[in-house]
């Protein structure tokens, strides 16, 4: 078992994972020569961290184009174009590769989601020298609702009822994305586990983990349609058969 998934504490799972499956977006064209150096002395930007300085998601319920980065390599993350480093983003989250979603771009520089509280942090990169690709998909989880619909390209390709925090540690809200897969190998409630790039608001840790929220199976469907997780998504197996197949950095809205 890796010391990433020991140490993950995923909230509303309380058990420890097993190894890491790998998967990403579909290959794009190859990156150009050269990436911008990370800076040494700043934060990395990961599920374990709290990024104080970084600037807040302007527009936390909005979809993207579903572009996503690649970082192949540490990258500086910028609190505005050639702005200040506050964070260095790794090549890779939970032993999975980085793959983070684009939420603005001006000329060289892309805005983009960082997996680290508080939640909502963003933070500049440069663009050049990196892997692109389109995720087509969207997860959209209507909280209050407690209905999950995955879209590709707009158009709605399966509907769930879906269980969610309950009032005393509900589910966050906002934008964020599929960060990681973890196969699960220890307990058979989920096979796969896909932490997302938030965390619990309530829990500031959880199983000696960061209190990171993710989407989960549960092998009692009793839960699906009630508020009783503490702070994670669960859903359904199909659900779950098809959000395993998404690209890591699909967009997920948590409303």
């Amino acid at each position: 078992m890796s010391s990433a998934a020991r140490r993950i504490g995923i909230a509303a799972l309380g058990v420890a994972l097993g190894a890491l499956a790998g998967c990403g977006p579909a290959p794009a064209p190859p990156p150009m020569a050269m990436m911008a150096p990370a800076v040494a002395g700043h934060p990395a930007a990961t599920t374990f961290t709290e990024l104080p300085g970084a600037p807040q998601d302007p527009d936390p319920g909005a979809e993207t184009d579903g572009v996503v980065l690649r970082v192949a390599e540490d990258l500086a993350v910028h609190d505005a174009p050639a702005g200040e480093v506050f964070s260095t983003l790794p090549a890779t989250q939970l032993d999975n590769p980085t793959w983070v979603p684009v939420i603005d771009q001006r000329g060289d520089w892309a805005q983009v989601m960082l997996p680290s509280r508080p939640n909502g942090s963003v933070g500049w990169i440069r663009a050049s020298g990196l892997q692109a690709a389109r995720s087509p998909y969207v997860v959209d989880v209507d909280v209050d609702a407690r209905r999950m619909v995955v879209r590709r390209d707009g158009a709605p390709i399966g509907e769930w009822v879906v269980g969610v925090g309950g009032p005393a540690s509900p589910t966050p809200r906002g934008r964020t994305y599929i960060m990681a897969s973890i196969e699960e190998t220890v307990t058979t409630f989920s096979p796969i586990i896909l932490p997302l790039g938030t965390h619990s608001e309530t829990f500031n840790s959880y199983g000696g983990g960061p209190g990171t929220v993710a989407l989960h199976g549960w092998p009692d469907p009793a839960v699906f349609g009630q508020d009783s997780s503490d702070g994670c998504v669960r859903v359904p197996a199909d659900a779950m058969e098809l959000l395993t197949t998404l690209p890591l950095g699909t967009v997920v809205l948590l409303r």
